[in-house]
């Protein structure tokens, strides 16, 4: 799961927001969908650049992350690369475009379930659940780090 930086944490909670007040959403759009919007919360990439560094080679999120090459020349690498260094792993990219990390959708309130990845509500939904999952870390490592100081 990915690191739970602030930084990060802070960005699934925009994103979610952005989204439920009614941000533009289409799956199929690589800067419209998850983690389009995710990207442009993190990065400051606007949705028709992500869309048209996504076009450049076939596949989609999940795909550009089984392929992700470091040193490609690609846009959609260089973006993965940066979602990377923001405390992202690569299998965190293609759980949050498929909605389907274990770990966040057994600590959806009201239990395990699956979510449609491609619905706005879900997506919101998975992204707010996800933030509280990091912050919960982020706490709980920072309380080991006081204990330890102590």
């Amino acid at each position: 799961m990915a690191k739970p930086l602030v930084e990060l944490i802070t960005a699934l909670r925009v994103t979610a927001e952005r989204l439920s007040a009614g941000a533009r959403y289409q799956w199929g759009h690589y800067g419209e969908c998850n983690c389009g919007h995710l990207a442009q919360t993190l990065l400051g990439y606007a949705p028709a650049e992500l869309h048209r560094f996504g076009q450049q080679r076939e596949g989609d999120w999940q795909e550009h992350a089984r392929e992700y090459c470091d040193t490609s020349g690609y846009r959609i690498d260089h973006v993965i690369r940066q979602m990377l260094g923001a405390g992202l792993s690569l299998d965190d990219i293609i759980h949050l475009e498929n909605l389907s990390d274990p770990r966040v959708l057994a600590a959806l309130p009201g239990g395990m379930r699956y979510l449609a990845r491609n619905r706005r509500d879900d997506a919101v939904l998975y992204m707010r659940t996800w933030a509280e999952l990091l912050a919960g870390q982020l706490a709980r490592r920072d309380a080991e780090a006081s204990g330890a100081a102590a």
